[in-house]
């Protein structure tokens, strides 16, 4: 795409792709599978964006549609308190970004009968190994993550794997009170710490050294 490109829902987002997966103009650059990458910043709703596009884009073509979350790839709480680094998880530092690079060039590829990726349990808080199954018949990947478009390296190197990215855009006071409730078991210092300790940093730095996307989609709904 020559220039970004502003949607307002999932649909419309869902429409673009399918169009873009019928044009021969705009196929995957290389292997037969399309890669779309979802950015956006904590709580923007990147995991409930890319379930429904993928989602649609299934009932547009059965089975060719599979979600793969960034966040399986943060590392254990074991190396995480080995290296000073728990109170931050989730930072950008705090991610196996070549073991990531690794699969998308793996999943690109196509070829194996299925691969297993790792997928984030928020229950736990921490990564299930082999937790999802993407058979060979998908075509087309949807990668979910807060920094697939961060600006910095090594994060900038994943860029080569996709074809079309998106990002969500979503006001700063609205992440913060979705992000207020997503730690609504946390209150007063705890809570405060966690918000301006951690995820409102991150929240800033997606929104302020991320590389433009195709598509911008708007207040998802």
């Amino acid at each position: 795409m020559d220039e970004t490109v502003v949607v307002t829902s999932v649909q419309e987002l869902a429409e673009l792709l399918s169009s873009a997966d019928a044009d021969r103009s705009v196929a995957p650059t290389s292997g037969a599978r399309r890669i779309t990458a979802i950015a956006g910043p904590p709580g923007a709703g990147k995991s409930t964006v890319a379930e429904a596009l993928v989602d649609l884009l299934n009932a547009l073509s059965p089975g060719t549609a599979a979600v793969f979350p960034m966040d399986g790839y943060h590392y254990d709480d074991l190396v995480l308190e080995e290296r000073g680094w728990r109170p931050r998880k989730g930072a950008p530092h705090t991610f196996d970004v070549s073991g990531f690079a690794h699969m998308l060039a793996r999943l690109r590829r196509n070829d194996e009968d299925e691969v297993a990726v790792p997928v984030f349990d928020r229950g736990i808080e921490i990564s299930r190994a082999g937790a999802r199954i993407i058979p060979r018949s998908v075509s087309h990947i949807v990668v979910e993550g807060n920094y697939l478009l961060l600006d910095v390296r090594p994060w900038t190197d994943l860029g080569d794997h996709f074809d079309t990215t998106v990002s969500i855009d979503v006001p700063e006071a609205e992440l913060r009170r979705r992000l207020v409730e997503r730690w609504s078991h946390l209150s007063g210092a705890a809570l405060e710490e966690k918000l301006e300790g951690n995820d409102m940093p991150n929240v800033r730095l997606v929104r302020s050294s991320s590389r433009p996307a195709d598509i911008v989609i708007c207040e998802p709904v």
